[in-house]
C-alpha cells in the first residue's frame, strides 16, 4: 500500500542557511556528488539571489557532504539523514526544514537555467490564486536529442487529470510536470507531503493529491527553465518501480481523475511499466481495468498495444527522432 506520511523529525546535521529567503530549494541526492554540486551551482546562479538552497543526503554519504562543503557559499546547507527512505521522504524532510514561503524542488542530476525561480514567482504572484502550484516547460535531453516538454500548457477549462494524462499523439509530453520544474507554496507542501514509499509518479501523485485542496491550482510558465536528463544510463533514488505498486496507486488515484485520464494512465502510464512482465493475464487485466473504469480513446488503444509491442529503448529512439524533426520544421517556420 502507498502510504502518505508528515516528515518526522529525525537525527540530522545541518551548516547555517541564509537569512529570510524567498524561496527554498530542495534537492534530494545519495552517492552523486559530481551531479548534485552541478545542480546546487545552477540554483546559486538564479537571478533571485534571496533563496536558501537545502540539499538533503538520503542516508551516510561523506563524499557528497565534503563536496558540498567545498561549494563555499552560506546559502548552501546539507540535511544528512542517517537511514536512506528515498526521494519522496528526503523531499519531505527539506519542506520541514525550509524557512521560505516557497518550496522549488531540483532533482539532484538535472539544471535550472537563470531566469527560473524569478519568472515562477513573477507568475505566482501575477496569477491572483491563493495556493498556485507553478511549473514550467523543459528541455529534456537524451543522449540522442533535445526536445521541449510539455508540448503544450493547459487550455482553459480542460480538467488538469486530462491534460497531465491524456495523450493526442503517440508520444508522452503533450502534458507533462516534472519535479524539478515545481515551486510551491511550503504551507501546502507541508499540508500534502510527498507520498512516503512511492517510487514512481511521484510528482503526478503529489500534484493529484494536492488539487484537491481549497484553493490550489496548477499553472505554468510557458518558457522552457529547466534541463531534464533523461534515458541516462545511471541509478535514481526513485529507482524502478514495480508495476503492482503502479497498478494499486491507480487504483487509489480514480476518485482523483476523470474517467478519461483514468482510462489514459491505465494503459500508458501503467501499461508501459507492467509490459516488462510479458503476462498476457496482465494486459488484459489492465485493458479490463480500463474500460470498466475509464473511457479510452483511439490513441489510448494504440499505445497500449505499442508499449507492450515495442520494448522502451527503441520506442525511446523513434520517439526521439520524430518529435526532433517536428521541432525542426516548427523552428524553421518560425524564422
Amino acid at each position: 500500500m502507498v502510504i502518505v506520511q508528515r516528515p518526522e523529525p529525525s537525527p540530522l546535521r545541518s551548516t547555517p542557511s541564509a537569512r529570510d529567503p524567498q524561496v527554498s530549494v530542495v534537492i534530494p541526492t545519495r552517492n552523486r556528488p559530481e551531479l548534485v554540486v552541478r545542480a546546487v551551482r545552477s540554483a546559486l546562479a538564479q537571478s533571485l539571489r534571496d533563496i536558501e538552497v537545502i540539499v538533503v543526503i538520503d542516508g551516510p554519504d561523506p563524499a557528497t557532504a565534503e563536496a558540498l562543503r567545498a561549494v563555499g557559499d552560506e546559502r548552501v546547507r546539507s540535511i544528512e539523514l542517517e537511514v536512506s527512505g528515498g526521494a519522496p521522504a528526503a523531499r519531505n524532510h527539506g519542506v520541514a526544514a525550509a524557512h521560505a514561503d516557497w518550496v522549488a524542488f531540483l532533482d539532484d542530476d538535472d539544471e535550472w537555467l537563470p531566469e527560473k525561480l524569478a519568472t515562477q514567482l513573477a507568475r505566482a504572484k501575477a496569477s491572483g490564486i491563493p495556493l498556485p502550484i507553478v511549473g514550467s516547460r523543459l528541455f529534456m535531453r537524451t543522449p540522442r536529442a533535445e526536445l521541449i516538454m510539455p508540448r503544450r500548457i493547459p487550455a482553459p477549462g480542460e480538467p488538469i487529470s486530462e491534460y497531465l494524462a491524456v495523450r493526442h499523439g503517440f508520444f508522452h509530453g503533450d502534458g507533462f510536470i516534472q519535479t524539478s520544474t515545481i515551486m510551491a507554496p511550503t504551507a501546502l507542501l507541508r499540508k500534502v507531503p510527498f507520498a512516503d514509499g512511492l517510487r514512481r509518479l511521484q510528482e503526478l501523485d503529489w500534484t493529484l493529491r494536492s488539487l484537491q485542496e481549497e484553493g490550489v491550482d496548477l499553472i505554468y510558465a510557458e518558457e522552457p527553465l529547466v534541463i531534464w536528463y533523461a534515458d541516462e544510463n545511471r541509478p535514481r533514488i526513485s529507482f524502478d518501480a514495480p508495476w503492482k505498486q503502479s497498478l494499486e496507486w491507480l487504483h487509489q488515484t480514480r476518485p482523483r481523475v476523470t474517467p478519461r485520464a483514468y482510462a489514459a494512465l491505465a494503459m500508458s502510464v501503467v501499461g508501459a511499466m507492467a509490459a516488462a512482465s510479458r503476462s498476457p493475464r496482465v494486459f488484459f487485466d489492465l485493458l479490463r481495468e480500463a474500460r470498466k473504469h475509464g473511457k479510452p480513446g483511439f490513441t489510448d488503444y494504440v499505445t497500449f498495444l505499442q508499449v507492450w509491442l515495442v520494448p522502451a529503448g527503441p520506442r525511446r529512439v523513434v520517439r526521439d527522432f520524430f518529435l526532433s524533426r517536428q521541432r525542426n520544421k516548427t523552428q524553421a517556420q518560425a524564422q
